[in-house]
Parts: structure tokens; sequence; C-alpha cells
């Protein structure tokens, strides 16, 4: 495999074809990337609902409808679409069960570690909650690094995607009652094969020259 090759065949799809569907073994290594995704202090402010029924996705399209009736197809259309929450609040309690699963993975050699992470976590949570101000859009941002992982990943494995803000995030949250569970909706990403007719697969992919972008020190 060659990333470069993989990143310059991944774009955004513009039309799904219904009729081609992720297998099951490589929808293992999709939510294998959902979960094993990094995020600050390992924070993991996430929830993700998945769709591969005509009924799921049925449910998922209630977030475009109206306004965002143009992303309907592509909710429709794909394999599996996945709408991405985030976290509202990082309290005491999350923030233990953090730290509790941390503790029954190995990841604490003496109790001491143990206080330390938990102590080192909460500090920087309460920077952004009481100095920043920013806690649930410092959330936010692990969510997108987590779907940056996701589009690539998954273009590693052949699978295309359509990342999706054109949604209508309240419409979803009260679809699957997020708000009340601690999360609310942010994006969604469809998942599938691109059809022959998808205009933007044979569109030249355009981004600035490398020279405009790193500077090598």
């Amino acid at each position: 495999m060659n990333l470069i090759d993989v990143l310059n065949k991944r774009y955004t799809v513009k039309e799904f074809d219904a009729s081609k569907t992720i297998s099951d073994e490589d929808f293992e290594q999709v939510k294998a990337l959902l979960r094993l995704s990094p995020s600050s202090v390992n924070l993991q402010p996430w929830h993700f609902l998945i769709a591969n029924t005509k009924e799921g996705k049925e449910r998922i399209a209630k977030g475009t409808e109206g306004f965002f009736k143009f992303n309907t197809p592509k909710v429709l259309d794909a394999s599996h679409v996945i709408v991405f929450a985030a976290r509202v609040d990082a309290e005491e309690k999350y923030m233990k069960s953090i730290l509790e699963q941390e503790d029954k993975d190995g990841r604490f050699a003496t109790q001491e570690f143990k206080d330390q992470m938990h102590g080192a976590r909460m500090l920087f949570a309460d920077i952004h909650r009481y100095d920043l101000k920013d806690l649930p859009h410092w959330m936010e941002k692990q969510v997108y690094l987590n779907m940056g992982s996701l589009l690539v990943g998954a273009a590693t494995l052949g699978i295309d995607a359509c990342p999706m803000e054109g949604v209508d995030v309240k419409a979803l949250d009260e679809e699957f009652g997020l708000r009340e569970k601690g999360y609310t909706a942010l994006a969604v990403v469809s998942l599938g094969y691109r059809k022959e007719t998808d205009f933007n697969a044979e569109l030249p992919k355009s981004r600035f020259p490398e020279k405009e972008i790193i500077t090598l020190l």
C-alpha cells in the first residue's frame, strides 16, 4: 500500500452505489478506527450511532430534511452511516470512568501513577472549563480528530466516504435522545462505494502546493 496513492484516490463521494455494501470483516476494522482514535488526555468524548439498515438510515435521514435535503441520498444510498456525537460535559463521574477503564486495561503499575493520571486529566479539563471557557469546543475538536482518522483509515480499506456537516443536529439529537444522554450530534459520515456516475470522482484533486503549506526548519 502506498499512502500517497490512497490519499489521492480518496475524495468526498457525491453519489453512492446503493447495490454495494461494506463487508462485515471490513466494518469491524472501521469500528476499530472509531474506538482506537487518539484524543487529548485519552478523553474519548464521543459516541457513534451507526446504521446499515434501511430503517436505521431513514432515521438518520431525518437530519437531512428541509434545507439539507441535498444530503438525503448520501445517507439512504450509502452502505453504512455514522452519526458523530460529542459529550457536552466532562463531569467527575465520566472522568473516573475513563480512569477505571485504564486501570482495568493495565495502564497503572501503582496507585500513585493512577492518581497522577487523574489529576493531570482533571487539570487540563479545568483549564478548558474555567480559564479558556471552551470545554464543549475542546471536546468537539477531539471528535473531529476521530473523524479525520476514520476518513484516512477507511480509504486504506478501499471504502469511500462522505463527511457531512450539512445536517440538522438538533433533529438528530431529538431523534436519538442524545442530549438526555449527555451528547450532541456534530456531523454525519456516510460510507460505501462510489457510483460510476459520481462527477466528483473524475475531477482532479486540488490542494495548495507543498511549498506554500510546509516550512522545513
